[in-house]
This record gives structure tokens, C-alpha cells and sequence, in this order.
């Protein structure tokens, strides 16, 4: 298999084609991009549950990575607290550059390890910490830096890779290898490359936070509601998950402060200060609080 590095003679003339022909090219490398991960399955999962039961003791999801692989991570990462109510304090984003590359270009910055080592030691990434770091290459020094760092810290470590046998597999506890070979575009990571590390970053994230009990029957039940939309979405959910009435599941909204796991409960028929109590007692997990509701009806 090519690296992501290499050119593939099928485009040498890709500039001189019709666009269709183009575009059709590059659609077929997208679809490749996603088959290649079919392979993954088995290594997401285990490494989305090891993921879960450290961050059930309070740790932070550390994203790692430089140009567009980095731009792909911190996307992950700022969809978790509008999507499953991910607090913003147990996310932390470690891009070469700083956050200022998201929109500008410090590509010469994936060299500097030091930077990598320095900011996981100030950031204090602990055991209680998964640190995922993405790259295409596999052989980014910076990425590679602070994952290496971060198992020094007892943190969990897991790299997103698109070439075999590469430093940054070997760092990582747990390594994810989309091999999606050469682009179109030679070395142009954003297309094949950026596409599996985007979906497998969407199943890694999605399925920790279904281990957390952040899904509950295939609803958002940590959903941040912020606008009309989502205060609509929520008692949509409070009715589905409760089979109360639109007036009832809007109560319930109100009465929890806009929690949607606490107003399925007292839409179940518990007060607002014993829905709070058996959520704490279930670690959040609303499964599990009704589960002992159906026990315990009284």
C-alpha cells in the first residue's frame, strides 16, 4: 500500500481531465477512505471503552495534532459539549501552533517536539486523562512528542494514523491505522486522509460517550439545549423516553432546568430533587435510574 505521501501515476494528469472526471476520481477516494476503516472496528471499540472507564473518574479528553489532522481533532472535540453535554473544562486541545493555527498556517511548528513535552507538563495531564493524538504521516514530531509525554504521565494514550508501522502507532497505547494510501493530489492530506480520521474520530467519540451513558434508546439525553430548536428537541425526548403528554414533558423540562435525564425522570413521576438524587446515585447514567424505577415503581 502507498503511503499518504506518494503520487499516484492514475493522476499525474488530474489538472487536465474534465472536472466530472475529476470530481468522480475524487468521490471514488472518499469511498475508499471510509472501507479502510471497516478494518478498525474491533481496536475503536476497545480503546472507546478503555476510554470511558478512565474518564468516569473525572478526566479530560486531550486532542493532539498539527495542520489539517490537528483542524480535524479540535472539530471532534467542540462538537461534544453542544451533542452530549461534554463540559468545555474536560477538553483540552494541544495543536502545533497553538489554537491561532486553526485558521492560520504553523505547519514548521509539527517539528518542535520540546513545545509537545512542555505544554502536556503544563497542562498536567494525569492517569485520569485520554490523550488522543492524530496524524496522517505517523511520523509527526510534535504528535508523537506528546503522546510519548503523556504516557510518562500515566495517561491513556490512542494515535489516528493513515500509514503503517509509523512512530506514532508504536507511542500509543491503542493505535487506529485507516491506510488510505495516495491522494489525488499528492500529499494532500485533507482528502482521503482528513475523511477517515474525521469518521473514525466520530465513532471513537460517539462510542465513549455512549459508555458514559450520555445516549440513552438512541437519544441525546446530555444535550446542551441552547435555542427554541433544542428546548423542542428536549421535550420531544422527555415524551419518547417517559410516554407522557407534550404539557407534562414541558413541565418536566422547566422543573429539571433544562437536565433531560432528571425531567424524564420526574415526567416518570419522581420530584425534582429525588430525580437529581437517583441520577447521582446511578453516576449519571439514566439506564440505569429507571431501570430501578421498573424495580422499585413505588
Amino acid at each position: 500500500m502507498p503511503n499518504t505521501e506518494s503520487l499516484n501515476p492514475r493522476f499525474s494528469d488530474i489538472d487536465s481531465w474534465p472536472t466530472i472526471e475529476a470530481v468522480e476520481a475524487m468521490l471514488e477516494g472518499q469511498m475508499s477512505a471510509i472501507a479502510s476503516i471497516k478494518s478498525q472496528t474491533q481496536q475503536i471499540s476497545e480503546a472507546a471503552e478503555a476510554a470511558a472507564a478512565r474518564l468516569q473518574n473525572g478526566g479530560r479528553l486531550v486532542y493532539v495534532g498539527a495542520g489539517t489532522s490537528g483542524r480535524v481533532a479540535v472539530q471532534d472535540g467542540v462538537e461534544l459539549g453542544p451533542t452530549f453535554g461534554w463540559p468545555s473544562e474536560r477538553l483540552l486541545y494541544l495543536m502545533a501552533g497553538g489554537i491561532d493555527a486553526l485558521v492560520h498556517s504553523a505547519e514548521g511548528a509539527e517539528d518542535d517536539a520540546d513545545d509537545a513535552r512542555s505544554r502536556v507538563r503544563e497542562s498536567g495531564v494525569s492517569a485520569d486523562d485520554v490523550v488522543i493524538g492524530v496524524a496522517a504521516s505517523g511520523r509527526t514530531p510534535f504528535t508523537i512528542a506528546a503522546l510519548n509525554a503523556a504516557n510518562d504521565a500515566g495517561a491513556l494514550t490512542i494515535a489516528i494514523v493513515n500509514n503503517a508501522g509509523t512512530d506514532l502507532l508504536r507511542a500509543a497505547q491503542y493505535g487506529l491505522l485507516a491506510a488510505t494510501g495516495s491522494e489525488a493530489i499528492a500529499g494532500s492530506t485533507r482528502m482521503k486522509a482528513g475523511t477517515a480520521q474525521k469518521a473514525i474520530l466520530n465513532l471513537l467519540s460517539t462510542a465513549i460517550m455512549l459508555r458514559l451513558g450520555r445516549v440513552y434508546r438512541g437519544l441525546m439525553v446530555d444535550m446542551v439545549i441552547s435555542n427554541d430548536k433544542l428546548l423542542n428537541r428536549a421535550f420531544g425526548i422527555v415524551r419518547a423516553l417517559s410516554n407522557c403528554s407534550e404539557a407534562v414533558a414541558m413541565e418536566a423540562v422547566g422543573l429539571a432546568q433544562n437536565d433531560i435525564k432528571a425531567a424524564v425522570l420526574i415526567a416518570l413521576g419522581k420530584d425534582p430533587a429525588a430525580a437529581a438524587q437517583l441520577l447521582r446515585e446511578h453516576n449519571g447514567i439514566l439506564r440505569d435510574a429507571v431501570e430501578t424505577l421498573d424495580r422499585n415503581p413505588s
